[in-house]
């Protein structure tokens, strides 16, 4: 199969399948190792940056590449792309595994890597799957060899590229985002293995409504289909002793999936955004679905009433007092019941604080007092709110001049409380929502600054 395509210069290439590193697999290894694509044009979903006159595409066809670093969920092809480009380039290809290299392997690799370069001309392609595995020292160790032009690096990684890897690396490296491949892309993936003739293992039957299943459950992640077709393929009934898998064969395979979530990815936090975010805009459907997406998958129950607890006194606040003892009595119930009963105490919260009148306001107060403890002199505190236990105190005019609210007309005096370069200064301002909305007050005397 040619790999030139339209507008795509002929580069030095190697036939599908050619490449030393890459042998093709052998019968008996997993269908979704089997499946593994081994030309560009076999990577589906990945269009954005992988499709006709993508700068990727021509770099991979045109063996023009430079470090780069591809980032997605699992199952979404990062090391069979990896494998393209070492059935396609040149240089020679190195691959390694951040779960089984250390430094001394590294430092060999570069050291060849850069005689190879120095003798022939030659480069080298360092693969390294798992990046965000390997520690800062280890990458370090990658950073002169790149700097140098000696190596190649293509990193893959589930995780941030942001967090875990070093600003260094990352800045002599382009970042391609793969992303989660929709149904349509998974069922071409299930359907080219069953049209694979050489994959006799694989059941000659598959109704449209059991692959339609597939791929649905499969959750973006090609490798996970591939994997279920198999095991459908081999638990289905066999008529005239021939595998034919139906939505009902599927049984109870399909009927609860893990849902991908890591405690301390970047899918973690992102679930939580998306949770925040849905209750500050009122949606309480989609609250519910987000908090049912992370107690589903197993988020710790107690990390959750966590974030509704902040939630609760920094997007309602006094708008709406009631919220915090909500989410405190929530999190009581998390304690007191354990999951799964308590799922149904962290929905009430979630809904109750989707619903509940909003504001910023005590969050807003608390940041700019915060900015001003910082900022200004730390002044000390007015002699007329000291307290005075002692005649040394009271000779120094300690409590002198404080006004006893409860004697005062609404027990509201004109007394100063804050120190006297932030005297008038204006923190907490009330909204008219909710509840707040009764703790108007009115400004600062005339002439005074406010905030």
């Amino acid at each position: 199969m040619s790999l030139l395509f339209d507008d795509e210069a002929p580069g030095p290439v190697h036939p599908a399948g050619t490449a030393p590193n890459l042998p093709a697999p052998r019968p008996g290894t997993p269908l979704a190792e089997r499946m593994r694509p081994r030309v560009i044009d076999d990577l589906v979903g990945q269009e954005h940056i992988l499709g006709p006159g993508q700068p990727l595409r021509k770099a991979i066809l045109r063996d023009k590449l430079r470090s780069l670093i591809l980032w997605g969920p699992p199952g979404t092809s990062k090391t069979p792309l990896a494998r393209v480009v070492a059935n396609t380039t040149r240089a020679r290809f190195v691959p390694f595994s951040a779960v089984l290299s250390g430094i001394k392997d590294i430092k060999g690799v570069m050291a060849a890597a850069e005689a190879l370069r120095r003798t022939t001309g030659q480069r080298t392609i360092v693969f390294v799957d798992e990046i965000h595995r390997f520690n800062k020292a280890q990458q370090d160790a990658f950073l002169p060899r790149v700097e140098a032009g000696d190596i190649i690096l293509i990193g893959t990684t589930t995780e941030n590229p942001s967090f875990e890897v070093n600003a260094a690396l990352l800045s002599r490296s382009k970042v391609f985002v793969l992303k989660a491949l929709g149904e349509e892309a998974i069922r071409a993936v299930l359907q080219r293995a069953l049209a694979d003739a050489e994959l006799d293992d694989v059941p000659p039957a598959v109704d449209a409504d059991a692959l339609d299943a597939i791929a649905r459950h499969a959750n973006g992640d090609a490798r996970a289909a591939l994997n279920l077709l198999e095991f459908a393929g081999a638990t289905a009934p066999r008529l005239n002793g021939a595998a034919h898998v139906t939505l009902a064969s599927l049984g109870t395979t399909l009927e609860r999936r893990a849902l991908l979530h890591d405690k301390t990815g970047e899918g973690h936090y992102d679930l939580i955004s998306a949770l925040h975010k849905s209750m500050r805009n009122s949606d309480t459907d989609a609250s519910v679905y987000w908090l049912a997406r992370m107690v589903e998958a197993g988020e710790d129950p107690l990390y959750i009433a966590r974030r509704l607890a902040r939630f609760a006194s920094e997007d309602v606040g006094n708008a709406d007092p009631r919220a915090l003892g909500v989410t405190i009595a929530a999190k009581d119930a998390v304690h007191f019941l354990g999951l799964p009963e308590a799922n149904t105490a962290l929905a009430q919260a979630a809904i109750y604080l989707a619903n509940a009148p909003k504001s910023n306001a005590v969050y807003k107060a608390y940041n700019a007092a915060a900015a001003d403890a910082h900022a200004m002199v730390a002044e000390p505190v007015p002699l007329h709110l000291r307290n005075a236990p002692t005649r040394l105190m009271k000779e120094l005019d300690c409590g002198k001049g404080y006004q006893y609210a409860h004697y005062a007309p609404d027990a509201v005096t004109d007394m100063t409380c804050l120190p006297d370069s932030l005297k008038g200064r204006r923190y907490y301002t009330p909204t008219d929502r909710g509840e707040e909305r009764t703790l108007k007050r009115p400004g600062p005397p005339e002439g005074e600054p406010g905030r």
